[in-house]
């Protein structure tokens, strides 16, 4: 199924359950209502309409009719829009409010005439005695310029009825909405006849993109068109399929929504399309669960969660609710000036791609393990950036990298190449970096890469970052913890890319460390000469035991092999502090 299908499918669980606008509406954010009485005058101050505290308070989410799709022209919306329009007042500097507020005025003059509804009559009222110098006359507050406005008669305000919440104005709109030539075709969407839609609604909530709003299917220039069609004759879709996806797509990239999740750039948007309603938000639920967690609340939940999933069972063993299995969407949006760009969009049964979620996680594993044990995607992608800032976090990385782990597919290798210049950078081998490089060894390059320290395992890189370390505890036994820097801080970006420029340099060093370690403690520094000899005995014999240089993937089993046998120096301190305590 095409992913405009399936948003259009989503549209139509999200009305039957009530939760979406109806056809001809969309959710805007409106900050303020202004009360009539029949004769237009305004009964008392604007009302409030906005929800929170101080500067914190953000307009309200309410359904209207469908706003105008504004490019550089002047187009009001009907029965509602910003203060510019209906009032002629505005914080900025507003070059043009005067000709959007008359532009406001004269169509709604043109739309309602004939009218004898009640709401219609008085908003015409309030139009013909309105002046926007009246604002500042009425003491209304600063605050309520440039945001979106609406209106009530008093008598239906406490009711919840707004004008354009009445049966006259609905019925009024429903007739302006389906005016005007327009081309019929069959829809590539739904497969059926209807009228074909020039402009689609704007898509609001992806982040980067305009703030007015951009398009996924849209023609602009003659280059993208086609047999001298214009716009959205050039891929027919119908008005009401229109609608639909770009209603569904608004409200999963809602401020507050529960269906998406930042991955880098993408703003990841997820849906399940199941008959049962139960099984989609159950579905739902879970995935929003498994990508962004509170891990200091939820850790162990999560956890039994991945357990289940790693030990064979099926989703509908422990979620009862999915047993009959459910189709999920996942979708990547990234900004691209007026348009939106896809950076994925992955569609199959939930139960598969809980899996290969659980796969991914097991490739991670590591001892030991991070501080966050289920760390959330973002906080991985950070140990990829400069400076661990967001903003620096490659553009197509998360969106590959997610693909990869929902798709079963391998990592991108850009994600191996950037911890690596993060490593030989700032020297950081903490977990979550050498995390990322396991699983990319077991993906991409099939490596069997262990857990925690395994002195059996031979291969060079991994021989060679051991090797690293143990150099590093042979310079700390000697010269103490308080060292300004260690061989790491030094040499490690080296050591990892070209051991032969290095290892030789460190082994003379080692020699005399040792020998002052002998001096204060003869025993560990027997067992800091075995540690070496163990390590160069599995050394491929009548090989020079350090290369020219290492490729990505050696350098790779380097910071793995420097990670386990730092932490196991480490972890024998810790016993052996613990037992003199005991003692």
């Amino acid at each position: 199924m095409s992913i405009l299908a399936s948003l259009a499918r989503l549209y139509d669980r999200l009305a039957a359950q009530g939760t979406a606008p109806a056809f001809g509406y969309s959710q805007q954010n409106v900050g303020f209502l202004i009360s009539l009485n029949p004769d237009g005058s305004a009964a008392g101050e604007p009302i409030d309409l906005r929800e929170g505290e101080g500067r914190k308070r953000t307009a309200r989410a309410m359904a209207v009719p469908q706003p105008s799709k504004r490019t550089s022209g002047v187009a009001p919306n009907f029965l509602w829009d910003k203060t510019a329009y209906v009032l002629g007042v505005t914080a900025q500097e507003g070059r043009r409010t005067a000709q959007e507020h008359e532009a406001f005025i004269d169509c709604h003059r043109e739309w309602l005439a004939g009218s004898k509804d009640e709401g219609l009559l008085a908003l015409l009222r309030f139009l013909d005695f309105w002046k926007p110098e009246k604002f500042a006359e009425l003491g209304w507050p600063d605050e309520m310029k440039d945001q979106n406005v609406v209106f009530a008669l008093e008598s239906e305000r406490l009711a919840n009825v707004r004008i354009h919440d009445r049966q006259a104005t609905r019925d009024l709109w429903a007739r302006l909405s389906g005016e005007g030539e327009k081309a019929e075709g069959i829809c590539l969407v739904d497969g059926n006849r209807g009228t074909v839609a020039r402009l689609h609604p704007a898509i609001k909530g992806v982040w980067g993109a305009q703030s007015s709003g951009a398009s996924i299917v849209s023609f602009n220039l003659e280059a993208f068109t086609s047999y001298e069609h214009e716009q959205g004759d050039n891929a027919p879709i119908s008005d009401r399929a229109a609608f639909a996806y770009t209603t569904a797509l608004n409200h999963l990239l809602e401020r507050d929504s529960k269906h998406r999740i930042q991955i880098g750039d993408a703003s990841t948007v997820f849906w399940a399309d199941a008959s049962n309603a139960v099984a989609a938000d159950a579905a739902e639920s879970m995935f929003a669960f498994l990508f962004e967690i509170d891990e200091s609340v939820q850790g162990a939940k999560i956890g039994d969660i991945l357990a289940n999933i790693r030990a064979g069972l099926p989703v509908g063993d422990f979620q009862p609710a999915l047993a009959p299995g459910v189709r999920f969407h996942i979708l990547g949006l990234a900004p691209n000036a007026a348009r939106l760009s896809i950076r994925f969009y992955i569609e199959d049964d939930f139960g598969v791609l809980a899996k290969r979620y659980a796969e991914h996680h097991q490739r991670l594993s590591i001892d030991p393990p991070p501080r966050d044990e289920i760390p959330t995607m973002w906080r991985m992608l950070i140990e990829t950036a400069v400076l661990g800032k967001s903003e620096n976090i490659q553009p197509n990385l998360a969106g590959e990298w997610m693909r990869a782990i929902l798709t079963g597919t391998t990592y991108p290798l850009t994600l191996l190449s950037s911890v690596i210049m993060r490593l030989r950078a700032d020297h950081d081998v903490n977990a979550l970096r050498v995390a990322i490089l396991k699983s990319v060894l077991i993906r991409n390059f099939r490596v069997e890469a262990p857990v925690s320290l395994d002195t059996d395992f031979k291969d060079p890189g991994y021989l060679l970052g051991r090797l690293f370390a143990v150099y590093e505890q042979i310079q700390v036994a000697a010269l103490g913890t308080s060292v300004n820097a260690t061989i790491k801080d030094k040499f490690y970006g080296s050591a990892s890319a070209q051991p032969r420029k290095v290892f030789h340099i460190l082994d003379a060093g080692s020699a005399n460390h040792l020998s002052k370690v002998g001096k204060q403690s003869p025993g560990r520094r027997i067992n800091l000469e075995k540690a070496v000899a163990q390590i160069m005995d599995l050394m491929e014999p009548g090989h020079d035991p350090y290369p020219a240089s290492l490729p990505d993937k050696s350098q790779a089993l380097f910071a793995l092999g420097y990670y386990h046998q730092r932490n196991e120096f480490f972890r024998k301190a810790v016993d052996k502090s613990e037992a003199g305590e005991a003692a």
